[in-house]
């Protein structure tokens, strides 16, 4: 069980169905069917636009780039795939990380899509999961946007003990304690810190650190690399993750942002132009 309830369940893709219908553009909804059940993906921009695959982050869905979506479906065809084991509508099934599991997963709904080589971009556990991606299929992604990406920098949990502690002691929230974990501040972050309240109320997230890859698996990678991290991130050691970067690919651009926590937002232009400019 990825809910703490039905009623919780109900309540967290009620939001999400909520955020669909207020959706920037027009869009499709399509279930792809997998090994592991049903992906859910929303559709938008040309048909005959270069494809985009994004994917979100742990504890979110598609509704992730509600933001971006307008800008990017001017110039391609988005496909935003809710990762199967999180708060969307895909399946609750969740993939074992070291293993072929993912990519296998992906294989499937790509080609569920029609779809031979993609640029992809994820955010997170999406970063993971694309990285992860371009390693064991090397031939299917043409560029790779990586977002905050996990398996890069070591998880850190020092900002979990502070908030849960200032919580046991009445002095935090569960919308300070997500304040804190993403570095989002000020009222224009007000949605995204609802949303997440929401979510983790009643969603039970991954127990387990993602798979850290090694220098090696990183040298091989042999497309162009955008990779954005924030210099205060509170959940990966986004220090190392640049340094990594830089090291490892050979194709590859970091930008450290300074003074920006996990939740990177008014990235929309950097990753359409990366991608523009590497298209092809």
């Amino acid at each position: 069980m990825i809910y703490k309830s039905d009623e919780g369940r109900q309540l967290v893709q009620q939001r999400y169905r909520e955020h669909l219908d207020a959706w920037p553009v027009p869009r499709e909804e399509l279930r792809i069917d997998t090994g592991v059940g049903e992906t859910f993906v929303v559709v938008s921009g040309p048909a005959d636009a270069p494809p985009l695959v994004v994917l979100h982050g742990s504890g979110a869905n598609a509704s992730t780039w509600r933001a971006d979506i307008a800008d990017w479906s001017t110039r391609f065809r988005v496909y935003a795939v809710d990762l199967p084991g999180e708060p969307g509508f895909s399946a609750p099934t969740r993939l074992a990380l070291d293993s072929d599991a993912t990519a296998s997963w992906l294989d499937e709904v790509i080609d569920g899509l029609g779809l031979d080589t993609v640029a992809l971009v994820g955010m997170s556990l999406g970063g993971w999961t694309a990285l992860d991606y371009v390693l064991r299929r090397p031939g299917r992604v043409t560029t790779l946007v990586l977002l905050c990406p996990g398996g890069l920098g070591k998880h850190r949990y020092g900002w979990l003990v502070k908030a849960i502690g200032l919580r046991m002691i009445g002095r935090h929230s569960a919308r300070d304690m997500a304040r804190i974990g993403l570095g989002l501040d000020g009222p224009e972050a007000d949605p995204i810190i609802d949303d997440i309240a929401l979510t983790f109320a009643h969603f039970t997230p991954r127990p387990v650190s993602l798979p850290i890859f090694r220098d090696e698996q990183l040298r091989e990678v042999d497309i162009p690399v955008l990779v954005i991290v924030g210099e205060r991130d509170a959940l990966f050691d986004s220090a190392r993750t640049a340094e990594r970067a830089r090291g490892a690919f050979t194709r590859g651009e970091v930008r450290l942002l300074p003074g920006v926590g996990h939740a990177l937002v008014n990235q929309t232009a950097a990753v359409r132009e990366f991608v523009l400019t590497h298209a092809g």
